[in-house]
């Protein structure tokens, strides 16, 4: 793998120690100065909607999206794009089925929201134990991910220096977790935003130039220099080599569908709305940045491959997780000019930071539900300064193993773990809030058979996938325990974690469902319609 010239190194160096010397200031600038939960969980919900709408897109923005899809788009042509797609569709489906309803009800992280309808320290732990189970793994890709950025960047390639890359990523995203709380980590998430955005829109528009500005002609030189011909523009390249190609790429849309919009560092940001209507207007800005990002990836990866080739992508990386960086280095042309080598290092920075803030924010999410539904809920009359501490506390506990795991594992492949997180959230926490926003007879045992069902059988399915194993590309290609027929299990294990839940919640009996029914019903306006607004002037004696 080789690195840039000298002088677009230096650029770099410089943008990587900018951007972590002004994320730390605004997370101590920013972060809560009071002893107040309120603060720390939602930042006092006084974002506006841009800003929390670039927050949101921040979280879908993820170096996930920007290496893996990209690098999809760049191999494997429209399979890319449809992958795009299927994430812009998991915002809308958050924006259309989700977000106000969790906004409505919850107040600071997932258990909040299954625990107002079902009371009790069993749903909480189970709901905070799926949520490190879920955001974990992702948390690890992403670590691993800056040792593979600055080896590509910085043009080395030595395990010690990957691994101290990884170890410094790993102290910084706990300090932007334990010091800046949510506004602090929101506000990185905007910066990240807002740097990528501009950045890849300036990168876009130099592509587009090189091929005096015809979609179709970039497109058509893509497709020839894909090695695949006219497969590259027909659905099915990604999974060609597999047995079912078709249900394959189905059962990954569904994953990223409903596992991107439940997933609960996303749905956190739901409540950090100050009101239902603050919720839509967030949920519209976020969907129009993460639109205008996928068209810019999309013209970025098939740009890579038209000006590099499939044979250079994969020289770097054989899953094309460099295509982007590719693509905007192949923009700039041979000649490379000290104001393009800065454009350079913003692009690099800006995938940097979108790696730093994205493990921040999964890292809070997993710390919020440590200290609130296992440690404030075993103690009743726990002070605010106590749980804060204790969240700050759980962010160091959450984020050493995912640092040592990430060291680790990072000589292997690690899109396991990746798409192990979307099948979890897609086929354990998707049917839980689900069921429990709009089922009245859903209960504990319901809820319960959920979370734990779907968890279960994700695991047990992921394993057997080629994926883990059976493929020069696997985690472990040395050996093969390939048994399951696709690649992603959500097309098996969504179906089986709502039948837990239905199935669960039968077995309550009719006691239990009128029990339920009841407090549905107590909580369904609130649901569905939120908190009564008050008039000014307004008075129970009205």
């Amino acid at each position: 793998m080789t690195g840039m010239g000298g002088s677009a190194q230096s650029w770099s160096l410089v943008a990587f120690c900018s951007v972590v010397t002004v994320t730390l200031l605004l997370c101590v600038l920013t972060g809560p100065d009071r002893d107040d939960l309120e603060e720390f969980y939602t930042g006092y919900r006084t974002l506006s909607p841009l800003r929390n709408g670039l927050a949101v897109a921040g979280d879908y923005i993820s170096a996930a999206t920007v290496l893996t899809i990209g690098g999809v788009i760049a191999l494997c042509g429209f399979d890319g794009v449809v992958l795009a797609l299927s994430t812009l569709l998991s915002l809308l489906l958050l924006m259309v089925l989700l977000a106000e309803p969790l906004h409505n009800i919850g107040r600071f992280t997932m258990g909040d929201a299954l625990g107002r309808r079902m009371p009790g320290r069993s749903v909480r732990i189970t709901a905070a134990a799926v949520t490190l189970l879920s955001l974990a793994p992702m948390m690890v890709v992403q670590l691993a991910g800056v040792g593979q950025l600055l080896s590509f960047i910085l043009g080395f390639s030595a395990g010690p220096m990957k691994t101290g890359c990884i170890v410094g990523a790993g102290l910084l995203m706990i300090a932007y977790a334990a010091l800046g709380g949510m506004r602090g980590t929101a506000l990185i998430q905007i910066l990240k935003t807002v740097i990528l955005l501009g950045s890849g829109l300036v990168v876009a528009v130099l592509v587009l130039r090189a091929f005096d500005w015809h979609p179709g002609t970039m497109v058509d030189t893509a497709a020839r220099n894909s090695g695949a011909g006219e497969a590259f523009l027909r659905y099915g390249l990604q999974f060609a080599d597999g047995p079912h190609p078709g249900p394959d790429m189905i059962s990954t849309q569904v994953a990223i569908v409903l596992g991107g919009a439940c997933l609960p560092h996303v749905t956190m940001r739901m409540y950090t709305a100050g009101s239902a209507r603050q919720v839509r207007r967030t949920m519209s800005w976020a969907v129009s940045s993460v639109a205008l990002f996928m068209l810019v990836i999309t013209v970025i990866a098939l740009g890579a491959t038209a000006l590099v080739g499939r044979a250079g992508i994969t020289a770097a990386d054989p899953r094309g997780s460099t295509a982007y960086l590719l693509g905007a280095r192949a923009a700039f042309g041979p000649g490379v000019s000290r104001t393009e080598s800065l454009l350079f290092s913003t692009v690099t920075a800006a995938i940097f930071l979108t790696l730093l803030a994205s493990v921040a924010g999964m890292t809070l999410a997993c710390a919020n539900s440590l200290a609130h539904d296992v440690a404030a809920s075993r103690r009743e009359g726990m002070t605010p300064l106590r749980e804060m501490t204790l969240a700050r506390v759980s962010a160091l506990v959450v984020g050493v193993p995912v640092v040592l795991l990430a060291a680790l594992a990072q000589h292997r492949s690690l899109q396991p773990l990746a798409t192990l997180s979307f099948c979890l959230g897609a086929s354990a926490i998707a049917p839980a809030l689900v069921y429990s926003l709009f089922w009245r007879r859903f209960g504990r045992a319901g809820v319960l058979s959920t979370l734990i069902g779907g968890s279960l059988v994700t695991l047990v399915l992921m394993s057997g996938t080629r994926l883990v194993s059976g493929s020069p590309t696997s985690a472990f290609p040395e050996a093969d325990f390939n048994w399951f027929p696709f690649t992603t299990t959500a097309l098996v294990s969504v179906p089986l974690g709502f039948a837990f839940g239905w199935v669960g919640t039968m077995l309550g009996g009719r006691r239990g469902a009128r029990r339920e029914r009841e407090r549905y019903a107590a909580v369904e306006h609130l649901i569905l319609a939120g908190p009564p607004r008050r008039r000014p002037g307004w008075s129970p004696d009205a």
